[in-house]
């Protein structure tokens, strides 16, 4: 069966909209004066962080586990994530009263790894990479016979994030440009395939950490590639993309106009941005658009522009780091 026959389309999307009605926040879109006036744009902030676990992985994760079969729900659920996906799926099992078993790596912050366990999940640390995790969840799923919702390479984890999309463009029918974080492909997957069916001249960019960004590598290889994955301030972005890849690597390399790779030190001036600027403590992940624009000095001058902040949950070490590193870079 060819790839493309396997993504969701915007139908599935709206599916899960309707379905996610009143178990996840319609979060909201509001302007930044510091960035429109920095940029000299419409700079639009999608607050994702406003979400009960602190990042849009609810998302995809509520809807997914609320498609379980009665079977399903009682044999468990298991999956691996570096962190917020693991957190969505150990609340969405809370809510349904499914029990959930988080595979993380040791890369995985000690902060996200305890807002899981005070979920009541099972927390298993596995190795140095988040393809490591995988292996001890795929053995769950074959001892255990749970079920695997992976973070990201499954047609209804990219369909609930896809929600994000149809919300921007019903908040801002005017928009132009979309900056979301590309890591395994969910975000940027979900959105492209709601934003492109409907307004397909809006441009979806996608920014990576520019060390050991898997995506990007494998959509430069043409196919599914393995990284190594290091620690970074933008810790939601690594981990690989799995290399029997079905779904999210052609959703991205389908609706996807450009990608960018960003700095350590882009990321942190960026946090410690929205800090100062914003008010808002949030994770590198949520903020790499804004440190493409500025690395790689690109032109959004008059154009409506919207940033996903994908999530807030960043220990206050981590930012005391940038915020070392962002003054040492000056």
């Amino acid at each position: 069966m060819p790839a493309t026959s396997l993504i969701p389309g915007p139908h599935q999307v709206f599916l899960a909209r309707q379905a996610l009605q009143g178990r996840v926040v319609r979060t909201p879109l509001i302007r930044s004066e510091s960035l429109s006036r920095r940029f000299g744009c419409e700079a639009w902030l999608k607050l994702e962080t406003l979400q009960p676990i602190g990042a849009f992985k609810l998302r995809g994760a509520t809807f997914a586990m609320s498609k379980l079969t009665d079977e399903q729900r009682q044999r468990g659920v298991v999956t691996c994530s570096t962190g917020n996906h693991g957190r969505a799926i150990a609340y969405a099992g809370s809510k349904l009263g499914v029990n959930t078993i988080i595979c993380l790596s040791r890369l995985v912050p000690a902060n996200k790894v305890a807002a899981i366990r005070a979920l009541g999940a099972d927390v298993r640390i596995i190795g140095n990479s988040q393809d490591e995790a995988e292996v001890e969840a795929l053995r769950l799923v074959e001892e255990q016979g749970m079920t695997y919702l992976p973070p990201f390479d499954h047609p209804d984890i990219i369909a609930g994030q896809g929600t994000i999309g149809l919300e921007i463009l019903e908040d801002l029918p005017q928009v132009n440009t979309i900056f979301a974080g590309l890591s395994g492909g969910g975000l940027v997957g979900g959105i492209g395939i709601a934003l492109k069916g409907i307004k397909p001249r809006v441009e979806l960019i996608g920014v990576s950490m520019d060390r050991g960004a898997a995506m990007v590598a494998s959509l430069e290889a043409g196919q599914p590639v393995q990284v190594t994955e290091y620690e970074s301030f933008a810790d939601s972005l690594g981990g690989g993309i799995g290399l029997h890849n079905r779904y999210s690597f052609e959703a991205v390399r389908r609706h996807m106009d450009r990608a960018y790779l960003v700095s350590e030190a882009a990321i942190a001036n960026a946090m410690v941005h929205f800090v100062e600027q914003e008010k808002m403590l949030v994770e590198g992940a949520a903020v790499v658009g804004v440190a493409a624009i500025e690395q790689h000095s690109l032109d959004v001058r008059g154009k409506q522009v919207v940033f996903v902040v994908s999530g807030h949950n960043v220990a206050l070490d981590t930012f005391d780091r940038a915020r070392a590193l962002a003054a040492a870079s000056r």
